[in-house]
């Protein structure tokens, strides 16, 4: 039986990939599992950010864009607080 709609490309296993490691951050956060909350989300936004260029979705593009500066900021301040700098 043949499959009928769009081809799996790489964006499909990166856009799923990514859900599944957002998912996991956020598990992370609801067990107060910090800073590696904060990686787990920065690796899944960066990979919806790769998505949102390819598919030219701004709405996509502000959104993740906004999340990796928020969790940038998040992993420079706990950086800062583990190493007492």
């Amino acid at each position: 039986m043949a499959r009928k709609g769009k081809e799996r490309d790489r964006t499909w296993y990166i856009k799923w990939v990514s859900s599944i490691i957002l998912m996991l951050a956020m598990t992370l956060t609801s067990q107060n599992i910090f800073p590696y909350n904060l990686y787990l989300h920065l690796l899944g936004t960066l990979g919806w950010t790769y998505v949102s260029i390819v598919w030219n979705d701004r709405a996509l593009l502000v959104i993740n864009s906004v999340a990796l500066s928020i969790f940038i900021n998040g992993i420079l301040s706990a950086t800062v607080k583990i190493n007492g700098i």
